[in-house]
């Protein structure tokens, strides 16, 4: 297993990672997520294996259960683990973000290639816009190209 910094919640049995430097919103952003019906797969760190020719994100032992919650400190959440990774969402500036990405994005996790997008955290309509991508994931991001990456 690897482990990477990042916050993961899961969607309809599919995981996405949010990335970001310390300070970037993941943990808000996971926490408006699982407001809306996610479910916390782990907060600031992540485990991910290869299994199935799949990425998978697997809950840290240490941190299973508890998200940072800035004002209210550590809280526990329930959570789930093992749960394949559909989409990596980078925390950036709305500046950062280009408005019609031409090709699709992918990241390499492990040597497989996943959807990536780049996220505003402080935009109101980014866990909408995080649903839709993976609503239309196969649309967005047509498997063919991914694989060769």
């Amino acid at each position: 297993m690897k482990k990477i910094h990042a916050s993961a919640v899961a969607i309809q049995n599919q995981a996405i990672l949010l990335r970001g430097p310390s300070g970037a919103g993941k943990s808000d952003l996971a926490l408006r997520l699982i407001g809306e019906g996610a479910t916390l797969i782990c907060d600031d760190y992540v485990e991910l294996e290869i299994l199935g020719g799949q990425v998978w994100a697997h809950t840290p032992k240490n941190i299973a259960g508890l998200i940072e919650v800035r004002g209210l400190g550590i809280v526990s959440q329930p959570y789930v683990s093992g749960v394949s990774v559909a989409l990596v969402c980078d925390l950036v500036q709305v500046s950062e973000i280009e408005r019609l990405p031409d090709p699709p994005q992918y990241e390499q996790l492990l040597n497989i290639a996943v959807p990536r997008m780049d996220v505003d955290y402080r935009a109101a309509s980014t866990p909408a816009r995080i649903r839709l991508a993976l609503d239309r994931r196969s649309e967005i991001w047509p498997s063919e190209l991914g694989a060769d990456f």
